[in-house]
């Protein structure tokens, strides 16, 4: 049994984080951090856990914390871990980032899209980039866990099989990805609000999203070469889930069996990945609550172009359920271990 901290438990990815955990067999949730309800019970914030979790929301104190637990969660604003993290905390306790500090290599990168000063540029290079499907063997060995973002996942899952083939032309790939309201964040804004986001979909951050330099970093590594990329997202009325439709021009001579063949070979051992049979294609629906991402791609030999489809959960694969699957690598716990979770439906 281990014990887990986590810092901004109150955010929608944190309060994931406590469903989660509270059903995992190996941990026991020892810190409720969280600066705007600190003193209140956390059952107050989320009335889902009345009865199930008694303890009552603490400040944002990692040295404390790193002392007292194996593993600390943060799913906090972009700048705050990098403004607070050190070795004497990384020496003391695993730690997984569900923000964007350590995504990224690459500082002036970072700077740039997100706006704010690099607090600890040298533990950059450290960070390993935990998409668990992907970097496996890296992840089982880190101290720090750069947990990816939901867009990059889906998007990153739904091509990386032809990506890595070179059966792709990179230079021509498209992703158009729709999000539910719950990827903005758990503060009040505007735009935010039932009247704005009902009976509507819109394009939003176009061709200036901050996932945009992440997921061509990813694809970048996979493909060997640079990935210029148009990415738009668009914000649709549901409260949970992210679709991917990418487009890429296919490179050489290959059907659309064995196109699809490669997706069945490279996650034919990724109990979280699941190839759609035929060419049905991915829903929200079909994995909200759950870890899974749903792919299938289609070929279109009229226009000699691929498209790739991926679905998930933005809270649960792109946020709190690939953090925990980190920290069952990190800690060699099965890694479904809290995340055999029935999609639910309706």
């Amino acid at each position: 049994m281990i014990k887990a901290g986590i810092i901004g438990s109150t955010g929608y990815a944190g309060q994931e984080l406590v469903r989660l955990l509270l059903g995992h067999k190996e941990v026991e949730i020892a810190w409720y951090g969280s600066r705007t309800y600190e003193d209140q019970k956390f059952a107050s914030v989320f009335g889902n856990f009345t009865k199930l979790v008694e303890d009552v929301c603490q400040a944002d104190d990692l040295e404390k914390l790193a002392s007292e637990v194996d593993v600390i969660f943060t799913a906090t604003p972009q700048g705050y871990l990098a403004g607070v993290l050190n070795e004497f905390i990384l020496k003391n306790a695993k730690v997984i980032d569900l923000s964007a500090d350590y995504r990224i290599k690459d500082v002036a990168t970072y700077e740039k899209w997100y706006g704010i000063e690099h607090k600890s540029p040298e533990l950059i290079k450290e960070a390993v980039y935990g998409l668990c499907e992907i970097n496996r063997e890296d992840i089982k060995k880190a101290r720090l866990i750069a947990n990816p973002g939901c867009y990059p996942t889906c998007s990153t899952l739904s091509i990386a099989p032809l990506a890595v083939r070179g059966w792709i032309d990179m230079s021509t790939l498209i992703i158009d990805a729709k999000s539910g309201t719950s990827g903005a964040g758990r503060g009040a804004k505007v735009q935010n609000l039932y009247c704005e986001v009902n009976e509507n979909i819109k394009a939003y951050a176009v061709s200036t999203h901050r996932h945009t330099p992440e997921i061509e970093e990813q694809l970048s590594y996979l493909s060997g070469e640079v990935v210029p990329l148009n990415f738009t997202p668009h914000l649709v009325p549901m409260n949970r889930g992210i679709l991917v439709t990418a487009y890429a021009t296919v490179k050489g001579k290959h059907s659309a069996e064995e196109l699809k063949q490669a997706y069945y070979d490279d996650y034919k051992e990724e109990y979280f990945v699941r190839v759609l049979d035929g060419t049905t294609p991915p829903e929200t629906r079909w994995v909200e609550g759950s870890n899974f991402t749903d792919i299938n791609i289609q070929y279109d030999s009229r226009t000699n172009r691929v498209i790739m489809m991926g679905a998930m959960d933005n809270i649960t694969k792109g946020a709190a359920g690939q953090a925990v699957q980190n920290m069952n690598l990190l800690f060699g716990f099965d890694e479904k271990e809290g995340l055999q979770l029935v999609p639910m439906v309706p």
